[in-house]
């Protein structure tokens, strides 16, 4: 009796097993994401005198390398839903990227963007490498919170102006294909 009622015992856990994994998986479809949000990003790096516009500043300088290696800069950028820089911020891009690439202009970026609007609440954190002679680049949604909780995704970049060293704007194309309901 006792090795029935553990055969059984066994069978009932391996059974609730398979039931909640099948439950609980998910099969992620690249061609529709469960979000998608296009911003824009404004980065004003600061050039010793734009004091009031500037929303980014060197903390390292660039090196004798070239492609200005070795520079890293910290912002605190607007996010807008259209190109324009003077729209109201859909959301603020906070975090730091530096260029790591010797021989051609590389950048790698760490950052969060904050939401605080009637839209969405919440943060989502990027990362990842910006090779910016590609015309598009894809860096990956690690994580976020509130409306973004436990996002997964992809942000691809494009280049929509950029005006010497001192600004340029990226269009950011969101997607997200894992998405929980808080």
């Amino acid at each position: 009796m006792i090795q029935f009622v553990k055969k059984s015992c066994c069978i009932l856990f391996f059974v609730l097993l398979i039931c909640c994994v099948s439950i609980h998986s998910k099969t992620l479809k690249p061609d529709e994401p469960c979000k998608r949000i296009v911003l824009y990003y404004h980065d004003i790096l600061f050039n010793g005198t734009d004091l009031a516009n500037a929303t980014s500043v060197k903390i390292t300088n660039d090196t004798q390398f070239g492609f200005h290696f070795g520079m890293m800069v910290v912002f605190d950028d607007p996010m807008t839903k259209d190109g324009n820089l003077n729209s109201p911020p859909a959301a603020r891009a906070q975090g730091f990227y530096f260029y790591d690439k010797k021989d051609t202009f590389n950048a790698w970026f760490a950052y969060t963007l904050i939401f605080n609007s009637t839209e969405y609440k919440g943060t989502l954190n990027i990362m990842g490498a910006d090779p910016l002679p590609e015309k598009t680049r894809d860096l990956s949604v690690v994580g976020g919170t509130g409306d973004f909780f436990m996002a997964r995704g992809i942000a691809t970049f494009r280049t929509e102006d950029a005006q010497g060293d001192y600004y340029f704007r990226l269009q950011m194309d969101i997607k997200l294909y894992e998405c929980y309901k808080t």
